[in-house]
């Protein structure tokens, strides 16, 4: 909760890739609360007002999860939502003469997104919940302790750049900052 709400607010993609990590655990403990409390949670040493606070956001994520019939797999529609503005706003990026860098990014990120399209990826999905579903594959890599070869590290740096940008236009739109 904690760690979520910073990253609402400092880094979008950053935000996904946490709440997809948030989804996955509390599948580990099949969205039951008693479980998470209990095994989990308690890792966290918190004073008692923070500690009811990120319960009761755990046990909501929990009962959504349920609703929304995402307890074994897929997303919440709150991460729906989060990457579709991304997914909106790079398309305003792309269709912009005033950004040629993020272009760049792009068209540079974009034959590694074929290739991953390619080796079996889900070919339903846009180029950045791609790039977002990559960089959260290699994150449960390393968690595995499963080596990464160094092509795949290369195009991960590309695609955190490319995704770190459009992060940074995001908060600078949502503040208003941003001339589309």
């Amino acid at each position: 909760m904690i760690i979520a709400n910073r990253l609402r607010q400092t880094n979008r993609a950053e935000y996904i890739l946490y709440m997809w990590q948030v989804e996955d655990i509390l599948r580990s403990y099949h969205c039951d609360m008693e479980h998470v409390r209990h095994d989990y949670l308690v890792r966290f040493t918190l004073p008692d007002d923070t500690r009811a606070e990120m319960e009761q956001w755990y046990a909501n994520l929990c009962n959504m999860m349920k609703e929304e019939g995402v307890a074994q797999t897929g997303h919440l529609q709150i991460n729906k939502n989060a990457v579709q503005e991304l997914v909106e706003l790079n398309s305003q990026l792309l269709d912009s003469e005033k950004f040629p860098y993020y272009q760049q990014l792009y068209y540079k990120v974009l034959p590694y997104i074929v290739e991953i399209r390619a080796k079996g990826a889900d070919k339903s999905v846009g180029e950045i919940e791609t790039a977002l579903q990559t960089l959260y594959g290699l994150v449960l890599l390393r968690l595995q302790g499963k080596e990464v070869s160094p092509q795949t590290l290369s195009a991960a740096k590309d695609l955190s750049t490319l995704l770190g940008q459009l992060s940074d236009y995001y908060l600078k739109n949502r503040q208003g900052e941003l001339d589309l």
